[in-house]
């Protein structure tokens, strides 16, 4: 069944997108090799209300977003296909389908190997000129799987479970 776009959805996606960026680009923490945020929370919010199409563009667009509203650094596409590759993983986990701390972790599990672990360290070297084998991109990206893989999947479980799920879908679908 196609989701069909009106103002209503147009409308709760802005609101997710600006709190996105709001939560990524005024209260997270970043340096050049990591960036700590909480979006996660409105991306698994817009996931389980849209789906992995429109949460990946939202998360997208979010990144692009967040990048010309408050730069911190030269815009990389690679972070924006980071955000659509996140968007995707959290509506195709969540989309339709109960929170559960399984999926929870399942999601952290997946997003942190895709990009954290994989696909940021491949940008970081790129833009940053420096090996991929350095510890410099490693070091923090590690210290951050392991910090943030309990924190996360805690609070995407306890979020997901206060979400007024079954209410809210009969209102999108």
């Amino acid at each position: 069944m196609k989701r069909k776009v009106d103002a209503h959805m147009i409308a709760i996606m802005g609101l997710l997108i600006a709190l996105m960026v709001v939560l990524s680009q005024i209260l997270g923490f970043e340096t050049a090799y990591i960036k700590l945020t909480f979006s996660f929370v409105p991306q698994m919010i817009m996931g389980m209300l849209f789906g992995p199409f429109w949460t990946a563009i939202g998360s997208s667009l979010a990144d692009i977003a967040g990048m010309v509203l408050f730069p911190k650094s030269a815009y990389f596409f690679g972070f924006t296909i980071n955000a659509f590759v996140g968007g995707l993983i959290y509506g195709f986990f969540f989309y339709r389908k109960a929170v559960t701390l399984k999926r929870a972790a399942m999601v952290v599990l997946l997003n942190t190997v895709l990009i954290t672990l994989i696909l940021t360290p491949i940008w970081l070297s790129m833009m940053l000129n420096i090996p991929l084998t350095s510890w410099a991109i490693w070091s923090v990206r590690l210290l951050k799987a392991l910090i943030m893989f309990p924190i996360q999947t805690a609070m995407i479980y306890l979020v997901g479970r206060a979400v007024p799920y079954k209410r809210l879908t009969r209102r999108f679908i």
